[in-house]
């Protein structure tokens, strides 16, 4: 049986995932021209071992995800940035684009949701963001061209 923390991390992170994935996605979608990801899960399996394409794709089979064209670029900064794809990972990873001057309706919506729910990771929180603020800017990569780069040597950029 549940206890009531139980039941309410469980909903939390419900709703994390419907306000992630059922709302902001579609509504990004619909807001920007999506940019068309050129590879399939078999090209990028055939990138060189090492290659943030590479990696890329071992890390969505490793966590049972698919490959989601339009949530490529997302996918790589929780590889680059080493956040996982928990709940307390995905509010840590736009703590550091907030902290990275990356300001967007998801980035406030999930920080904001974060903080509000989640006070148990606030330190965490804060420690993305810090790590951000002194990161030089990644929203401006060609995340589609990097995937040929060495994950290693992209992410000895960011530290």
């Amino acid at each position: 049986m549940l206890n009531i923390h139980s039941l309410f991390i469980k909903i939390r992170s419900s709703v994390l995932v419907h306000l992630t994935h059922n709302l902001a996605l579609p509504f990004l979608k619909f807001l920007r021209k999506p940019e068309v990801f050129p590879y399939t899960e078999s090209q990028l399996l055939g990138f060189p071992a090492g290659t943030l394409g590479n990696d890329l794709i071992n890390y969505l089979l490793r966590r049972q995800l698919k490959l989601l064209p339009y949530y490529v670029r997302h996918d790589i900064k929780h590889i680059l940035l080493d956040y996982d794809t928990t709940d307390k990972g995905e509010v840590c990873l736009q703590c550091f684009m907030l902290g990275n001057r990356h300001v967007s309706f998801p980035v406030i919506a999930t920080v904001f949701y974060g903080m509000l729910t989640m006070p148990e990771y606030f330190a965490s929180f804060r420690k993305a963001f810090l790590r951000g603020r002194k990161c030089d800017a990644i929203s401006d990569f060609k995340w589609f061209e990097i995937l040929h780069c060495y994950t290693s040597d992209i992410k000895k950029f960011i530290k």
